[in-house]
């Protein structure tokens, strides 16, 4: 391995570094009351290290929020090893998502619901990591489309329609707003059964 190699190497591998110590800071603490300065500690590194790497705290918080969407993206894929009908596909989506979200609530914050890490696109960027989860939706649904499983015309309003109805449903238990249902139990009844009538809907 040459000099030039090497240096690459080391650089994303310092990169990887700060990006999994601004996680467990970003998680433990919060994106607000998360510093660089304790980021920096946590690897014992000087601040100015990883402003090497990153300009402020905002895109330290986008590039964390992009490690938490390939995790995403690798365990829906997972979820659909071995099947081949797009109904199912679409089933087994839906509960790697839920199981992504209550497993990684204060990831999912991090991705989903602050408005942080969007503030470092410019308006005419992509949002490449939530794009690609989009996309990854449309194709099942499209070939359910196809195939005269699903309802839907238009790919892109079923994908906006279902991603909506998950993301509004596990924003609301990651934020606790169903006390009014006393055991845990019960609230993953519900969810379930709820995510279970939102596939019955949209079948044909």
């Amino acid at each position: 391995m040459g000099i030039l190699e090497r240096k690459e190497r080391d650089k994303q591998e310092m990169r990887l570094m700060i990006l999994e110590a601004a996680k467990e800071v970003f998680v433990a603490e919060g994106f607000e009351k998360a510093s660089i300065r304790a980021i920096a500690e946590r690897i014992e590194y000087s601040p100015a290290t990883i402003y090497l790497y990153f300009k402020d705290k905002n895109e330290l918080l986008f590039a964390v929020h992009e490690l938490g969407f390939d995790k995403l993206l690798e365990e829906m894929e997972s979820a659909i090893e071995g099947i081949s009908d797009p109904f199912e596909e679409l089933r087994h989506r839906g509960y790697a998502y839920m199981k992504f979200a209550f497993e990684n609530p204060e990831m999912y914050d991090l991705m989903f619901i602050l408005n942080a890490p969007m503030d470092t696109l410019k308006e005419e960027e992509i949002w490449n990591s939530g794009h690609k989860c989009f996309i990854l939706l449309c194709e099942t649904l499209r070939r359910g489309i196809e195939a005269k499983q699903l309802k839907f015309k238009n790919v892109e309003v079923a994908a906006m329609s279902i991603w909506s109805f998950m993301h509004g449903m596990v924003s609301l238990k990651i934020r606790n707003r169903f006390r009014k249902f006393n055991e845990q139990s019960d609230i993953q009844i519900l969810m379930t059964a709820s995510l279970e009538q939102m596939i019955e809907l949209v079948k044909i």
